[in-house]
């Protein structure tokens, strides 16, 4: 039985950094709250049921969450992780919390955005901590704002350092043994670097180190690397014709909705996943996907998506993840509010999205 990992994001909590690039007290829920509708129907502001704006540097909060995803059978989170370089690495409260308390019963690995925040378009003036291609540098304000530097075996080795413990808990997620890490963007350096952290890991009583490769087309992979698909943008706005087209449009500062629909999506999904023939590949899955909140009207939003749909499309890759002999189907996603993908109950669909989750798997994934 494939495991379904929803991804999960750190940001709902305040740290210095969002306080000096946003304002203070800066996270997603304030994008989230100022999100208004762009036409007929559109489905804004989501609001979490009970309107439950959590602060996850509260372990109860925490705690909450991991409670509800395990009782609906989602087998752990996918934590995002953003260590830029050895003088940052931001976020990390919630998977603290995770890994120093114990009753927390959540199993986790983490998924590390390895690239540099710059500042960017946005909709509300100057709020965007995503990192995405940057328009012309405003002469107030800096152009990058965090820097990623990979830096060299040293620089990698105070990385796994960092992680060690968090690789040592028990519900840190292992496969064959070794420690899964998923990584976004790769690079030659990146492979030497999953090289020496192997070796590492087997010297700390591990088998290896586990990294899993977000797929890129465009990307040349080592032969048996394992790769995941993110969805819905590797099946909905990633080929070539659309990434030439998005960065005219950044370029041109085009304000465009752009609108894709659910089941055309979700069937790429699908073909992707029947005729995918590689060993060492995964298959990503989406609750929704609306991302106005973050980008106004120059976002994008899938329409005409519902419970019933999510159900019978997730029912069909489950059976082929198992078919497949996959271990894992990485969900997008428990709480990315801001990019309307999270199966948290909200006041418009309750807690519809998630029941698909247990109806599917129940204790299963457990």
């Amino acid at each position: 039985m494939s495991k379904i990992f929803a991804m999960y994001l750190p940001q709902y909590h305040s740290i210095p950094e969002n306080d000096a690039f946003w304002g203070k007290n800066f996270t997603d829920w304030v994008s989230v709250k100022k999100s208004t509708p762009l036409y007929k129907g559109h489905a804004q502001p989501n609001v979490p049921l009970n309107e439950r704006y959590y602060d996850l540097s509260n372990v109860d909060d925490v705690r909450w969450q991991a409670k509800l995803a395990r009782e609906n059978g989602i087998s752990g989170f996918g934590i995002y992780h953003y260590w830029f370089n050895n003088e940052k690495n931001l976020l990390t409260k919630p998977a603290e919390i995770i890994r120093d308390t114990i009753d927390i019963d959540i199993n986790y690995f983490f998924a590390w955005d390895n690239i540099s925040w710059k500042r960017t378009w946005s909709k509300i003036k100057g709020n965007d901590w995503s990192p995405l291609n940057d328009e012309k540098k405003n002469p107030n304000e800096p152009q990058v704002l965090i820097e990623h530097i990979l830096g060299s075996e040293s620089d990698w080795e105070k990385h796994f350092n960092w992680l060690l413990p968090f690789f040592k808990d028990a519900r840190y997620e292992k496969k064959d043994g070794k420690p899964v890490f998923m990584i976004y963007h790769y690079e030659e350096n990146i492979g030497k670097m999953i090289e020496y952290w192997n070796e590492l890991a087997i010297k700390n009583g591990f088998n290896g180190i586990y990294s899993i490769i977000r797929y890129d087309r465009l990307v040349s992979y080592p032969k048996k690397q394992p790769v995941f698909f993110y969805e819905p943008i590797f099946s909905g706005w990633n080929s070539f014709v659309d990434r030439v087209f998005n960065k005219l449009k950044n370029k041109l500062k085009i304000k465009k909705l752009m609108v894709y629909d659910y089941d055309n999506i979700w069937n790429k999904i699908i073909k992707n996943a029947k005729n995918n023939k590689n060993d060492f590949s995964y298959f990503g899955a989406f609750v929704n996907y609306d991302d106005t909140p973050r980008r106004g009207i120059r976002g994008k939003v899938v329409k005409n998506s519902s419970p019933e749909k999510f159900k019978k499309y997730l029912k069909q890759l489950i059976d082929i993840s198992n078919e497949k002999n996959k271990d894992y189907i990485f969900l997008t996603a428990w709480n990315e509010w801001g990019e309307g993908a999270f199966l948290e109950p909200s006041e418009n669909d309750k807690d519809l999205y998630l029941k698909v989750i247990k109806d599917l798997c129940g204790d299963k994934n457990e």
